[in-house]
């Protein structure tokens, strides 16, 4: 089943790594929550069992020198200013991301999640305040602020199982400006004794990456350079180091290739495969990489490796706190520990959720959540999961007893901030299918990405013009992924509120007779028979030679002279060509690309993928045709 389900997210383009970003982002974090929780076991199980050895191996010095200059950190400074700036260099890929691609390319939707985002983190520093004014754990209130995107999304996927992805990627757009701030706290209050000169340098490394980054500078090993030297710089000036990657994560912009794109990489290899030199695998090489946007490029390269070793690795040299009855009762209560527990699990649930409440009631619902109200209200409890950036404040505000309470206080909002998330989504469930389709995706208005609405009169169209759900598919009929994709969309059209969409995408460019094909279709649809060519074409994609094309027309009993001469003229070939602009305009450059209701569907076209989809926008049809 695994290798099928692999075999059916394929597409043909030269983007295989790219078909599903949010989704992929989606995927790693959840998976690597696991490795992340077994640190945090593993880290206080060692504390515990050789208290001794577990502060000498994280407190031996690591030294890099170069001539009389030398750099000399413990293993947890490496870790936690070092290592984690990579972290934050994904963080920053992320929010990028969604800002070019994802819903915040529409501005007006960032304002909710970011006023959410700015109360979530207010909220919690007020109650941890509340219990520490006045107090010696005062100066620590950056601890109550932050999400941990990572665990936070891994447990979701864990006691939230079934909430659609929208859902997390709601939670998503939350917790980049929740991780945005506290980066900004982080440099601004949490660093000491800053030093000018070396911020002014890591100042113009930085502008000297704006200036690259605007001319399309592709030289990846220039940024490797100005990022250490940012880095260094930062180190050196007494700021924390990790806001470079920040920084420098902002900076690197994300897009779909286009088709022309594609088709000068195509072009290249092609003079490589003719002539394989050197020069010329390295032209190919160059130009197929720089389709892929430098977010999404970097993001391949970081991610895996912060989600299942960085992070981790930091959580394991950071989570050890030595706990005892005698402990643990001094802990539940200091001001410091229930500052950070209450702060988590009340202020943050209470303040997504007033403030997405307020602004949909102050705008007449101009701006509202876009998922439903148990979807916000279960973003505001998860939202009480902090750990990376609160654990990384906590090291640099606390030491001794102080700190290890803020240790107990970040873990307790760990299990109580899943057991409320888990009761808020487990009451969503036992919920009415209408009641529950709206308390998970809300009634809010989603963006659509297909820019050509279908038109009955044009579209080429299977299945009730009436049905609620629209699935359009961009194909191309020597595309082997589309031929595999041909029976479970057939499979899917017994579904009587179902109308299917097939529109031409040919890629001449790897498929050289996909565009005469897509001609024979629609000269075929002048005689009355688009569907009947269309399943014979894709029936035999390997056979669609002139005598084949042909051949089919005679099997269906067309006429073959009449056909023979549209194809011939290139009749069709306008129509195909309106097509593959709607492709265009709509970002698509690969085949098969599935549209469900205007939106588009990445990852996997399965059938329970794609059946899932379809129960998604149905349901969402099913709540907009009630409030119309």
């Amino acid at each position: 089943m695994a290798e099928l389900a692999g075999l059916l997210s394929g597409r043909t383009d030269w983007r295989r790594g790219f078909a599903a970003p949010m989704r992929a982002f989606l995927r790693t974090e959840a998976g690597s929550s696991g490795v992340l929780a077994a640190a945090i076991v593993l880290a206080l199980v060692w504390a515990n069992v050789s208290p001794g050895t577990y502060d000498e191996v994280w407190r031996t010095d690591l030294s890099i020198g170069l001539g009389h200059d030398v750099l000399s950190l413990d293993l947890q400074e490496w870790i936690n200013s070092g290592l984690m700036t990579l972290f934050f260099l994904v963080v920053g890929l992320e929010a990028r991301r969604e800002f070019d691609l994802g819903d915040l390319r529409e501005r007006s939707r960032f304002v909710l999640p970011m006023l959410a985002g700015i109360a979530g983190m207010i909220a919690p520093v007020l109650i941890y305040l509340a219990f520490n004014a006045g107090g010696p754990g005062s100066h620590g209130w950056g601890v109550a602020m932050s999400t941990d995107t990572a665990l936070a999304l891994g447990l979701l996927a864990l006691v939230g199982r079934g909430v659609p992805d929208r859902v997390r990627v709601f939670l998503l757009t939350v917790f980049v400006v929740d991780d945005l701030l506290a980066l900004v706290v982080i440099a601004v209050i949490y660093s000491e004794d800053i030093r000018m000169m070396p911020l002014v340098l890591a100042i113009v490394a930085f502008a000297v990456v704006l200036v690259l980054s605007l001319f399309h500078v592709r030289k990846a090993w220039v940024y490797v350079i100005l990022g250490v030297l940012m880095w260094a710089a930062l180190l050196k000036s007494g700021v924390d180091p990790v806001v470079a990657g920040l920084a420098i994560g902002l900076t690197a912009p994300a897009y779909s290739p286009g088709r022309e794109q594609l088709e000068e990489a195509t072009g290249l290899f092609r003079l490589f495969r003719e002539q394989p030199t050197p020069e010329l695998a390295r032209s190919a090489t160059v130009g197929l990489t720089t389709t892929i946007s430098p977010n999404e490029r970097l993001q391949y390269l970081y991610h895996p490796w912060t989600s299942y070793l960085i992070v981790p690795l930091f959580g394991l040299a950071n989570a050890g706190v030595t706990i005892d009855a005698a402990f643990l009762g001094q802990a539940f209560t200091s001001p410091i520990t229930l500052g950070i527990l209450v702060g988590y699990v009340v202020g943050k649930p209470l303040a997504v959720t007033t403030v997405s409440w307020l602004l949909e009631r102050l705008s007449s619902g101009r701006i509202r959540p876009g998922v439903g109200w148990a979807a916000v209200v279960g973003s505001g409890t998860i939202a009480g999961i902090g750990f990376t950036v609160s654990l990384l404040i906590a090291t640099i505000a606390f030491d001794g007893p102080q700190l290890a309470e803020a240790k107990v206080g970040l873990l307790s909002a760990v299990i109580v901030a899943s057991a409320l998330t888990w009761a808020v989504f487990r009451a969503a469930k036992l919920l009415s299918p209408p009641k529950k389709a709206l308390a998970l995706l809300g009634d809010a208005e989603q963006l659509v990405d297909l820019t050509d609405p279908v038109d009955p009169e044009r579209d080429h169209i299977r299945g009730p013009e009436t049905a609620s759900v629209t699935l359009v598919e961009y194909g191309d009929f020597e595309c082997p992924y589309c031929g595999m994709a041909e029976p479970i969309v057939r499979d899917l059209l017994q579904d009587d509120d179902l109308r299917y969409v097939w529109r031409h995408l040919p890629l001449s460019d790897v498929h050289p007779r996909a565009q005469i094909a897509a001609e024979v279709a629609e000269a075929a649809s002048a005689q009355g028979a688009f569907w009947e060519m269309h399943d014979l074409l894709l029936a035999n994609q390997e056979n669609l030679q002139p005598k084949d094309l042909i051949g089919y027309a005679e099997q269906l009993g067309l006429d073959t002279d009449r056909l023979h001469d549209d194809v011939k003229r290139h009749v069709a070939a306008a129509r195909v060509a309106q097509d593959v602009e709607s492709a265009d305009t709509s970002g698509v450059s690969g085949t098969p690309t599935f549209f469900v209701n205007g939106q588009r569907h990445y990852g996997a076209y399965d059938m329970e993928t794609l059946k899932q989809a379809i129960k998604v926008a149905r349901a969402r049809a099913k709540i907009t045709s009630r409030r119309g």
